[in-house]
This record gives C-alpha cells, structure tokens and sequence, in this order.
C-alpha cells in the first residue's frame, strides 16, 4: 500500500516538473526581454538596444518552423519559435515608436513604396521596393518591420516547398535556423562595441540569456535533439558570456563620458 502511494506521488512530482520544464522551455526564451522592455519604456531610450536582435530571432525562428516540415522536432520548439517571433515584434513596435518619438528627422524610412502623403511627409509612388540599404531595419514605421518579414516567410516558405524532398535542403535550412539564433547576441556585442559600452543594455537580460541558453543546450543534448541544435547552443552560450565580459571590462575601464542620456537612463531605473 505504502508503495503504490509513493509511486503514485513520484508519478504526479515527475509530471510536475515535466510541465515546469515544457513551461521553461516555451516561455524561458521570452522572460529576458521583460527588463529590457520595462527600461526603454521608462527611459523612452532604445540607444542601447540593437534591434538587429530582433531580426536575428526573427529569421532563426522563422526557418526553424519551416524546418519542421522537413524533419519532425518537439512541439514545445515549435511553440518557442511562434511565441518568440511574437515577442520580437512587440520590441520592434516599442523601439520604433520610441526612436521616432525622439529622432529630429522627419523623413520616413520605409521598406515598400507607398501612396501615403501628408504635410510632413511626401512619398513618391515608384518602385516596389523603395528603401536604402543604409537604413536597412531602421524604418520608420512598425508596418514596414512587418511587410519585409513577411516577404521573407513567403519567399522563404515557397522555396522550401520546392525543396522539400531534398534531405541536404532540409538538413542546411536546420542548421542555418539554429546557426542563426546563435548569432543572437552579435549584433548585441557590436553595438557595445561600437558604443565602448553597455549603458542602455539590460544586464538583467543578457544573465538570463545565458542561463536561458545554458538550460536550452542541456535540454537538446538530453532529450537527443538534431546535432545541430546543441553545436549552435553551445555557440549560443560563448557569446553570452563574451557580453557579460563587456559590461565589466566597459564599467571598469570606461571608453566615454557618461552622457546626459545616460543620466537621465538611471535616474528613471531608480524610479
């Protein structure tokens, strides 16, 4: 009797931390993007930010769904990668909003020509497609983030269709969507570097980043994902830790002066 109660506890405890870790593993990817959110929204500052992150997230997860049409992987990836490209538009919307909020410039920036005209800005309708490529993901408005990432699903989808059957396509697009989410933080490292610093960075987010990824390698080797999950994890997890060296090499040897910008970032983190 004893031990079929306690078979019974140890089932409803295993099922427990099955769910916890299905849980983790969906949402965990979203969680680090919370403090950087909340600070850009206080400071109404995305300086710090690179949202080359976002695009990064964006294509990885994309190619990562159509990956699954070619070879079956967990539905909780699958979820990851929906929720994730949903989180990745929400920064994109704030970052945009925020940047022209505070940018002197009125000329708009767009990815798609379009009809609109105002006083303030005239756009000729001419080509399809209608950006400079020195303002490539720095449009102006939110629905152009959107228009080109959805002229990247489409043209990205199609091609897969016709290659479908082809187990070197399948394979390559596999590795280029977890190669691609493990070049997350690059663009983050770049603009450090370009900054000499970490000022307008979330350090909060970076530290879940590599727990985050630390936990995701282990669960791939566990659960004996494609090698090209936990190789691209692993990467993941180097570049993680090369930022967090930045925020103390950038805090103990400073490269700038602190700006007004940045003083009126941590006054407004104090609140």
């Amino acid at each position: 009797m004893e031990d079929e109660l306690f078979d019974q506890i140890l089932t409803v405890f295993n099922n427990l931390v099955a769910w916890v870790a299905a849980g983790a593993m969906v949402f965990g990817g979203v969680v680090p993007y919370i403090p950087q959110y909340r600070d850009i929204r206080l400071t109404q500052n995305a300086e710090g930010f690179s949202t080359y992150v976002c695009l990064v997230l964006l294509v990885a997860n994309i190619l990562r769904i159509l990956f699954r049409f070619g070879r079956y992987f967990e539905t909780l990836l699958l979820w990851q990668s929906i929720i994730m490209i949903c989180t990745m538009l929400i920064m994109l919307n704030l970052c945009t909003n925020v940047r022209m909020a505070t940018e002197l410039s009125t000329k708009r920036r767009s990815f798609l020509a379009t009809d609109i005209k105002d006083e303030e800005v005239r756009i000729p309708k001419r080509l399809f497609l209608d950006f400079d490529w020195n303002y490539f993901w720095s449009w102006s408005r939110f629905v152009d983030y959107v228009q080109c990432v959805l002229t990247f699903t489409l043209v990205a989808a199609y091609i897969t269709y016709l290659l479908l059957d082809s187990v070197l396509f399948v394979e390559t697009l596999g590795f280029l969507a977890v190669f691609t989410e493990a070049m997350l933080g690059t663009p983050q490292l770049y603009c450090n570097y370009q900054n000499k610093s970490t000022e307008g960075m979330s350090i909060k987010m970076v530290l879940m980043w590599t727990s985050g990824d630390t936990f995701k390698t282990g669960y791939f080797l566990l659960t004996q994902a494609p090698v090209q999950f936990w190789i691209c994890g692993l990467l993941q997890v180097f570049v993680d830790i090369t930022i967090l060296f930045q925020v103390y090499y950038y805090s103990r040897y400073p490269q700038k002066p602190v700006s007004h910008t940045v003083s009126h970032t941590t006054s407004a983190k104090a609140l």
